[in-house]
């Protein structure tokens, strides 16, 4: 009998195989037929120390045994005054306000709905939003809206509202989109949402921190909210805490999520500044802001994320990423050496390049194909159609990451 689960981003009628994944330990995934599967992608981006970190766990364990979910509207709990505390200490200084959520996607909705009410509050209304080119946000409507157009959210157009988009900043075109976003902020955006310094579904594309430091200033000179999109490149991803530290620039609204709670249970976050707080404060309640879920600040997800803070104060995280993204650079290289990639590039302990001569687009037929070739060999990988991308937990041990390039290149070299 077939499963009634139907899974994300997963063409059933294929018929492909779905393994049943029975634990989880550091990097790497058991399933029910006794195979360890070495986690390649951090699963889809999220697992940073690694799976089942004590300190976590037990985070997890104790919060459960003392207080389960409560209504956050009008009530609060210690666990998410915690966690707001340590953010705000954590994050540069005028992030001062914490909104609480539940997944990467709605931290971005919140943004933008956060973005829209600081302007119609001030009683001079905005609605434009500025997107980059091969942006992507998540799949809720409003992130879908902001993101590229194509096959994710084509069935869906009718659905999505417009946005103006400058064009990515390839090599030798950084001026043309410096030009653009400042043509687009002279006509008095709301907002423009960016992922710094690198643009994950896109193709794991990057560009300097100069130029997001260039696009923060025009979006300063002309009084547009600048909105920081880190759900994947925060929590070490680029090298940093912040891939904004990286620019030194500090957005008006951040976005996080995925490695909040070290990738252990669901939780979002959106961080704010004074100005957008004390825009929606009054004594009017039609001026509050107009966002909830029903699973809020989840107590037992917000004991996790006090323990990933405590991992990050505690422990040498940023010791443990610069290491990864060495040995990551050191891979890539070894693999560039040995069969044909194209375009090879690292930011932090994200390692990506392109299958030479590969079809273009997201449904390249040799993304399936590396994916259970990897599989039968143990290595969980995931391409963006002909793009590869090695982004694992921090925790991964040498054996492991040389196992995950040997699968490339045993794959490449006989394609």
């Amino acid at each position: 009998m077939s499963s009634p689960v139907w899974h994300p981003f997963t063409q059933h009628g294929l018929g492909e195989p779905i393994p049943l994944v029975t634990r989880a330990e550091g990097a790497a995934l058991h399933t029910a037929d006794g195979q360890r599967i070495v986690d390649a992608i951090s699963s889809w981006w999220v697992t940073t120390h690694g799976h089942g970190h004590p300190r976590i766990m037990a985070a997890i364990a104790e919060q459960a045994g003392t207080l389960d979910q409560i209504i956050f509207a009008g009530y609060t709990h210690e666990p998410a005054e915690t966690l707001a505390a340590g953010l705000v200490a954590m994050m540069p200084a005028p992030l001062a306000h914490v909104f609480f959520s539940d997944s990467g996607s709605t931290s971005v909705e919140v943004a933008l709905k956060m973005a829209l009410g600081f302007w119609a509050n001030r009683n001079a209304p905005r609605h434009r939003i500025v997107v980059m080119e091969h942006s992507y946000h998540g799949d809720t409507i409003g992130a879908m809206s902001i993101g590229a157009r194509g096959v994710f959210n084509q069935a869906y157009g009718p659905l999505l509202f417009d946005v103006a988009t400058i064009p990515f900043p390839a090599a030798g075109c950084e001026q043309t989109t410096l030009d653009a976003l400042e043509a687009h902020c002279r006509e008095a955006p709301a907002a423009f949402i960016v992922e710094p310094l690198i643009l994950g579904a896109g193709g794991m594309l990057i560009y300097a921190p100069a130029l997001l430091a260039e696009m923060r200033a025009i979006c300063a000179r002309h009084g547009v909210l600048f909105i920081a999109d880190e759900v994947m490149t925060a929590w070490g991803r680029t090298g940093t805490l912040l891939a904004c530290d990286q620019a030194g620039v500090v957005p008006d609204i951040l976005c996080l999520s995925k490695g909040l709670t070290g990738g252990a249970i669901p939780l979002a976050a959106t961080l704010a500044t004074a100005p957008i707080f004390d825009a929606h404060f009054s004594d009017d309640r039609a001026r509050m802001f107009f966002h909830s879920s029903s699973y809020t600040a989840n107590p037992i997800a917000c004991a996790a994320a006090v323990a990933n803070l405590a991992i990050w104060r505690d422990e040498p995280v940023l010791a443990r990423v610069a290491a990864l993204g060495l040995r990551q650079q050191q891979q890539l290289d070894a693999l560039g050496q040995s069969v044909d990639i194209a375009n090879p590039r690292r930011m932090g302990t994200i390692a990506a390049f392109e299958l030479a001569g590969g079809a273009a687009g997201y449904l390249a037929s040799v993304a399936p194909r590396l994916m259970a070739f990897a599989r039968a060999r143990g290595a969980l990988l995931r391409p963006l159609g002909a793009t590869v991308y090695v982004m694992p937990p921090y925790c991964i041990d040498d054996d492991d990451l040389g196992a995950i390039y040997a699968t490339l290149g045993e794959f490449i070299s006989g394609d």
